[in-house]
């Protein structure tokens, strides 16, 4: 769809409207089999002992549809920055900010809703915005206050979903809300 609208390489507006501008340098969008090292090993612990899977998948697969890879540091700025509205424009960021009864996969904590591109999660200590997200051997969690200004990002080298591993869920529920506090209760 990027690339239909501006006529240019995903990668390339990828990079000028979103890496660079937001000074993420450790971020990279691979387009071959190979993660770019050092990179963390993910994990299948659905098996004992949990057995390394952070190359059963190629690392370009996902591509467009989640194939960027972040460390925990980038993806705090940038998610800091995307809550904040960097990356779009006035009509685009309003559109953003509706939200409807909605679910991130997996859930993000507290009560959430879907805005374009964005959840809203209301937790007992307030509410952030962000986005979580899963793949084979990881799980991210990353969400901002509306300013911006405090984010929280919580990496799992593990596919941590309701469906795949149920009891570890409920507990990276648990420590992914208590992130989120910390980072609120740094705000106030």
């Amino acid at each position: 769809m990027i690339e239909s609208a501006t006529g240019r390489p995903y990668a390339d507006v990828l990079a000028d409207q979103v890496l660079r501008p937001a000074g993420l340098s450790a971020t990279s969008l691979p387009g071959g089999a190979d993660l770019p090292a050092p990179y963390v090993h993910g994990y299948d612990v659905s098996e004992q002992p949990p057995g390394d899977v952070s190359r059963s998948v190629a690392a370009g697969w996902a591509w467009a549809s989640g194939g960027v890879v972040s460390t925990p540091a980038d993806l705090a700025r940038f998610i800091g920055e995307d809550v904040r509205g960097a990356f779009t424009d006035a009509r685009t960021r309003h559109e953003q900010l509706r939200f409807r009864p909605g679910s991130s996969e997996p859930p993000g904590p507290g009560e959430n809703s879907a805005g374009l591109g964005l959840f809203r999660y209301e937790t007992r200590c307030g509410t952030v915005y962000g986005h979580t997200g899963n793949t084979t051997g990881y799980t991210q969690f990353a969400a901002a206050t509306r300013d911006g200004r405090r984010t929280v990002t919580v990496s799992v080298n593990a596919q941590i979903t309701p469906a795949r591993a149920p009891e570890l869920f409920e507990q990276l529920r648990d420590v992914v809300e208590l992130a989120t506090c910390a980072a609120l209760a740094q705000h106030r």
